[in-house]
């Protein structure tokens, strides 16, 4: 039972909520609800959960709001949870900060096991970690790379975008801050080039670039790595 995992959750629908908290209760987690945003903001500092579940549709001010302002002093793992399925309402929250998104309506199975990525991500050490997933490893600390026990070698930059990726493997990265974190927050808004060397790293680690293993193509939003098996 996860007793000492505590969940925010800022959700003004009061049978969302009730839904929720009861789905997470019975799976050993604390459950602490704000139907506001200010209220939400809030009880985050005062609460200092170790998740936080985020609406976007809030009341009083908008959830990005909330977000935005979580983030100017918070890394606390926050999964948006929203009926707005526009990509670019994807986009934004995940470029303000927040760790995961899950569209409404979604199953309890589905939410248990966002919840666990995004608390495996923010557990997880990273100084001397190793990703290891289905044949692939990633020494962050030798900065080497093997594919079934022999080395793969990439460029610095392809090495830069699998490494990102792979510290935050189960997490998708949005376009743009991976250009930003790789280039630079000056460079231009066109993403060929990431493009092209997401199709070098691909080349050199999956069996079938078609169809991908390891790093995976959120269309329109970014790229998402395996979940590294060795947290």
């Amino acid at each position: 039972m996860n007793t000492k995992i505590n969940i925010l959750l800022i959700e003004d629908d009061k049978s969302i909520c009730s839904y929720i908290t009861a789905s997470l209760s019975g799976n050993g987690y604390r459950v602490i609800t704000a139907l506001s945003g200010k209220e939400g903001v809030s009880l985050a500092a005062s609460f200092c959960p170790d998740v936080i579940l985020l609406d976007l549709g809030l009341p009083d001010i908008d959830g990005c709001d909330v977000l935005r302002q979580l983030r100017s002093w918070s890394s606390i793992s926050v999964i948006v949870i929203s009926a707005r399925v526009e990509e670019q309402d994807k986009v934004m929250a995940l470029d303000l900060g927040a760790d995961d998104y899950i569209t409404k309506p979604f199953g309890p199975a589905e939410l248990m096991a966002r919840i666990r990525t995004s608390l495996r991500h923010s557990h997880s050490a990273m100084p001397g970690r190793v990703y290891r997933a289905a044949g692939l490893e990633i020494y962050f600390d030798k900065r080497m790379i093997y594919m079934e026990g022999s080395e793969v070698h990439l460029t610095q930059i392809e090495y830069q975008l699998l490494s990102l990726l792979a510290e935050n493997s189960g997490r998708v990265l949005t376009y743009k801050f991976i250009m930003n974190t790789i280039w630079g927050p000056y460079t231009d808004g066109n993403n060929q080039i990431l493009r092209v060397n997401m199709a070098n790293i691909r080349r050199k680690i999956e069996k079938n670039p078609a169809q991908p293993q390891y790093v995976f193509t959120e269309i329109g939003i970014g790229y998402r790595m395996r979940e590294n098996e060795s947290v």
